[in-house]
């Protein structure tokens, strides 16, 4: 889809990054050239959750940028988000569009090609697939490998986003191997600069989309 943008989308997750800002660190992933976010907090107070959202919904508004609750479909509502992503445990997909109409934008979890072709014919609008790698924020699940884009890829028509582990040496890898974009937490979050490691990222995903379509 058009408005989603298939390149580089940040998880902004408050559990790794406590001490820090969430709306400073938006706004340095914005200038580094994230146009996709999404806010994770899966801990905390209500009332903080729905300051932090609105917040960042109105920097994402200012910057054109798309704004994603995690997991949440009434702080979806409540802040204005552009739309909500949804793991296999949160609410089904069909559920959530129609509670949130077929405006706004729902992204799913999968981490199987069953879980994916469901996913899509609900409505989802793209799909998170991960844990591709070891990751720290994706202990939960075994790591998938590039393998199951390569399986999802023929038959799924909608954005994916590979997620899990994602660095600036495997990028190249899961594009190859069928995903539209990534998703990150670490892999920016984690960084001193979180401009330059944002605009780090995009430049190799751009490189690498535009040398397959050269070949």
């Amino acid at each position: 889809m058009s408005r989603i943008p298939t390149d580089l989308y940040l998880i902004l997750d408050a559990a790794v990054i406590p001490h820090r800002d969430l709306l400073e660190v938006a706004q340095a992933a914005i200038a580094g050239g994230v146009r996709m976010i999404q806010y994770r907090a899966k801990e905390g107070e209500k009332n903080k959750a729905y300051r932090t959202a609105c917040g960042l919904h109105d920097l994402a508004r200012k910057e054109n940028v798309v704004f994603i609750i995690n997991d949440d479909v009434d702080l979806t509502l409540a802040s204005e988000a552009d739309g909500v992503h949804l793991g296999q445990e949160d609410m089904p997909v069909a559920k959530a569009r129609s509670l949130l109409g077929p405006d706004r934008i729902i992204g799913g979890s999968a981490h199987t090609l069953d879980q994916a072709l469901a996913a899509q014919e609900a409505g989802a609008d793209y799909l998170g697939i991960g844990p591709i790698f070891p990751s720290p924020t994706k202990q939960a699940r075994p790591p998938l490998g590039c393998g199951i884009l390569s399986k999802l890829r023929p038959t799924i028509s909608i954005p994916l986003f590979a997620i899990g582990g994602i660095s600036e040496q495997n990028i190249p890898e899961v594009l190859s191997a069928g995903a539209d974009g990534v998703a990150c937490v670490s892999a920016v979050l984690s960084q001193p600069d979180i401009r330059k490691a944002a605009q780090r990222l995009l430049q190799i995903i751009r490189f690498t989309k535009d040398l397959r379509l050269t070949k």
